[in-house]
């Protein structure tokens, strides 16, 4: 193992040495990689001084020539992007190097989703994810109008929405296409609002056919459940985050996003009990069960890295920050290969919550403000999870006629 202190640097980045390897082990890199990265900041310097740079030159298209020569010159690490992006992020946060200019939108249509995506962010207040989702659909209905000023949306007919709608749930299942028709409608009464169409047109949009209560919930059998949570090998620092995540979802059943959203400050110890970041700016608290406050104390006492991060889970490798709200599904898929069961999302563990709540005697409103559901409705289906007594309100089949005859 090297020591960071002996890589030799020259050029125009030596006062910035003993800060970035200050900044990289706050993050919780190890000796290794810190001596990585020491080694590319003084190749960088180097290369700007036999150049005769400095350090505010070291724009977007420098980085691309210096890539270009690093990986000419035989180096088979650190080449990318991505390789260099600890030192730039750092130089940038000490106001030496420009930070890049964010692209400006040229197109209409390129106005109109940024100004789409201000609406659904500041006036709305939705989701990361959904705000994705309902950029991604905006597009795609821009895409199919003239890339003219105005974009002929003054003009624009519910024959030709009809249209669109028609032909993007033609490629989508039942559940995608009811999203993507919410992302359309959407998308047209943010245009009428600003005046863009003439007339409301999101009425227009016709509604994909789903019957409400027809489907059974997707909830595990308890010994799936079990396999799960015994795949995590407790006396790891990864098994004892991805249990304490998976003690989450089954216990208490949490969206994924919600898990990855969960702060440090978000636990009341003493109250016992959980402040959940929900959907959009919905916070509410949830009481703590000790199996589940029990594995989250073992992930921070004897698993969590020292990070300035303020989520509960974080990354176990360098550099250490928060989990990103796909993570929480990541860490089920990887449960299920370990344990040898069928792939499922993290929602599905949000059903099996429900369930086995149901089957534990509560009713149908404390499931409903457990999953904090905003209607009972929502919480129907799980009155039909119980099969046996499903099979007793079935009718028998009508026979056909040929056997009615021979009878």
């Amino acid at each position: 193992m090297g020591i960071p202190s002996r890589v030799k640097v020259s050029g125009p980045l030596v006062p910035y040495v003993s800060g970035f390897r200050a900044e990289l082990e706050s993050q919780g890199y190890r000796p290794n990689p810190v001596i990585d990265q020491l080694r590319l900041l003084a190749h960088v310097s180097r290369w700007m001084a036999e150049r005769g740079f400095e350090v505010a030159d070291l724009t977007p298209e420098r980085v691309d020539e210096f890539l270009v020569a690093r990986r000419a010159a035989g180096y088979v690490l650190w080449r990318s992007a991505k390789g260099v992006a600890p030192l730039l992020t750092y130089l940038r946060h000490q106001g030496v190097v420009p930070v890049p200019e964010v692209a400006r939108p040229k197109t209409p249509a390129e106005h109109l989703i940024e100004s789409y995506r201000t609406y659904l962010v500041q006036e709305r207040g939705l989701s990361d994810v959904t705000v994705a989702n309902s950029i991604r659909v905006g597009r795609s209905f821009l895409a199919t109008r003239p890339q003219v000023r105005g974009l002929g949306l003054d003009v624009l007919r519910a024959s030709e929405v009809l249209d669109f709608v028609l032909g993007e749930c033609a490629k989508l299942g039942p559940s995608s296409a009811g999203y993507a028709t919410t992302g359309v409608r959407s998308f047209l009464r943010f245009c009428h609002l600003e005046g863009r169409t003439a007339t409301p047109l999101a009425g227009a949009v016709p509604r994909v056919a789903s019957w409400r209560l027809t489907e059974l919930p997707r909830a595990l059998d308890p010994s799936v459940l079990a396999a799960l949570l015994k795949s995590c090998d407790r006396r790891t620092t990864f098994g004892r985050r991805d249990y304490a995540v998976l003690v989450l979802l089954i216990r208490l059943g949490l969206r994924s996003g919600e898990v990855a959203g969960l702060r440090l400050d978000d636990i009341d110890w003493r109250e016992g009990e959980l402040l959940i970041r929900g959907k959009g700016p919905k916070h509410e608290r949830l009481p703590l069960p000790a199996d589940v406050g029990e594995a989250i104390v073992a992930w921070l006492r004897r698993g969590r890295p020292q990070c300035s991060a303020r989520e509960v889970f974080t990354r176990v490798r360098a550099p250490h920050r928060g989990l990103g709200p796909g993570a929480a599904s990541a860490i089920v898929r990887s449960a299920c290969k370990r344990a040898g069961v069928p792939e499922v999302n993290a929602h599905s563990l949000r059903h099996s919550a429900a369930t086995a709540m149901l089957r534990a005697g509560a009713g149908l409103v404390e499931i409903g403000q457990v999953l904090r559901h905003r209607s009972v409705l929502t919480t129907a289906v799980y009155a039909k999870v119980d099969h046996s007594l499903l099979r007793g309100l079935a009718k028998p089949w009508p026979l056909p006629v040929s056997q009615v005859v021979e009878q």
